[in-house]
């Protein structure tokens, strides 16, 4: 019998780390050998092998049509190697000095085109916004679950970035605490609005519009830019300009927006740069209702957003040491290499 995932908790820096044994006897691609682009039959996120994963909690179907049957378009699924299980309690508690507890939490892949040689950003405008429209809405169920405290959309793309399977998916996970990571933008956020009455997102957007340098695309809703301390090479960063910490509250037309850029961005990295590798990640805020007091603020000083990172260079002692990273490129050099790839491939 396989454990119950666990998470324990770093005393020096806070950071809570998952063990998950599962995941170690995790075959590649469910267990299939992995699939050619065009080997629709042995990939088990194609149309038509909806066996081959867990009974969906969500689908894009047109037509209609009986759950886990072809006709979809967009599919969610729950992990069949989660790195965290759904059922069970937290059951919080001290192992001598230390703090753990189980490994509670949801697992879910997103799988966003029924076609196993189609990217995201080949897909029509259309599509991208059912994909968002997908988030959204797993996030917004998985919110009404008092256990989980964030909930987290990833998407990775190649080997190096972390992906077994070829056929183009996201994963949503909702973790029973806020990470570090998030922890500390929220807290800078905070201080930022209490030191200056400003929202530190709004000023990073409103700076980056008014120099033009770092910028790669901008439409009504949103501006993609390369972060003035990029830690790789071509990283960007997609911000709405309106004010929200919330991403599941984002309207249709919001997302219609987002989808527009980042089609744009997507098809620039894959033209530009020759389909990297990368990891996409969308920082939004918290659950706030388990702790009022600190989180209220959200609403003024905290706003969602995604990053965007291509593999183009790797993590080593360093980096790892020192929490530093080496970038041999200007984010003013790669933005203006951004802005000037062709729209289309």
């Amino acid at each position: 019998m396989i454990p119950m995932p666990e998470i324990r908790k770093d005393p020096v820096v806070g950071r809570w780390v998952v063990f998950s044994p599962e995941r170690l006897h995790r075959p590649t691609n469910y267990g299939f050998t992995r699939p050619a682009a065009s080997d629709a039959s042995a990939d088990p996120f194609a149309e038509g092998n909806e066996a081959f994963t867990p009974p969906e909690v969500y689908a894009v179907r047109e037509g209609g049509g009986a759950p886990d049957t072809p006709g979809w378009k967009v599919r969610v699924v729950p992990n069949r190697y989660p790195a965290l299980r759904v059922e069970g309690t937290l059951n919080k508690e001290a192992v001598g000095f230390y703090d753990r507890m189980n490994g509670i939490g949801a697992h879910e892949v997103v799988v966003e085109t029924p076609h196993a040689d189609k990217e995201l950003e080949e897909l029509e405008l259309a599509d991208i916004i059912q994909v968002l429209k997908a988030w959204r809405a797993r996030m917004l169920d998985l919110k009404k679950d008092g256990r989980f405290r964030y909930l987290m959309v990833f998407k990775n793309v190649g080997p190096i970035a972390g992906a077994s399977l070829t056929h183009a998916h996201s994963q949503i996970i909702a973790l029973p605490v806020t990470p570090i990571v998030v922890k500390e933008k929220l807290n800078a956020a905070r201080e930022y609005f209490l030191h200056k009455d400003r929202n530190l997102f709004e000023d990073i957007l409103r700076n980056e519009l008014k120099s033009g340098e770092r910028m790669v695309f901008e439409n009504a809703g949103y501006g993609v830019f390369c972060p003035f301390a990029s830690r790789c090479p071509f990283e960007v960063c997609i911000m709405p300009r309106q004010q929200q910490p919330d991403f599941p509250k984002s309207g249709d037309h919001d997302l219609v927006q987002l989808a527009d850029v980042l089609k744009k961005v997507l098809t620039a990295y894959r033209t530009g740069l020759d389909r990297p590798n990368y990891n996409l990640v969308l920082h939004t805020a918290p659950m706030r209702w388990p702790r009022p007091g600190h989180w209220q603020t959200l609403d003024f000083d905290f706003r969602w957003h995604i990053e965007i990172i291509p593999r183009l260079t790797g993590v080593a002692g360093f980096e790892l040491g020192t929490g530093f990273y080496i970038n041999p490129v200007l984010p003013e050099a790669a933005a203006s290499f951004l802005r000037g790839v062709p729209a289309s491939p």
